[in-house]
């Protein structure tokens, strides 16, 4: 139970770093991102929705709440790195691998919180 609660911090630690580097980069490169985005004709505003969705999630993921906003956050990041994926896949620019190793940070995160810290999500 140890290892697994290790693998647990690992990976959930892992993936918080991600998404703090994601904020990071919208954040730095904010203006060659909006245009990025809008030549793959999602909305400019797109950014600001995924920088306050992100840092939620950081926040959901290692705060020691219960329940269902801690699976929510799983799901909305799910989602969000399952359509980054598909969309970096769509426009064919090769930068989808980055979505992959956060989905599997985060199912690896999720099983493993199953495990070590069942009260916090719902079985």
């Amino acid at each position: 139970m140890k290892t697994k609660r290790i693998f647990y911090w690992i990976t959930t630690g892992l993936l918080c770093v991600f998404l703090a580097f994601a904020i990071f980069n919208y954040l730095t490169k904010f203006d060659a991102l909006q245009g990025y985005l809008e030549s793959l004709n999602y909305p400019s505003y797109l950014l600001y929705i995924l920088i306050i969705a992100k840092a939620l999630g950081i926040i959901a993921l290692l705060a020691p709440i219960k329940g269902v906003v801690k699976e929510w956050a799983y799901a909305g990041l799910f989602f969000n790195f399952l359509f980054a994926f598909i969309a970096h896949y769509m426009a064919g620019d090769g930068e989808g691998g980055g979505a992959v190793i956060a989905m599997v940070l985060l199912m690896a995160s999720y099983f493993l919180g199953k495990q070590v810290r069942p009260w916090i999500i719902r079985g």
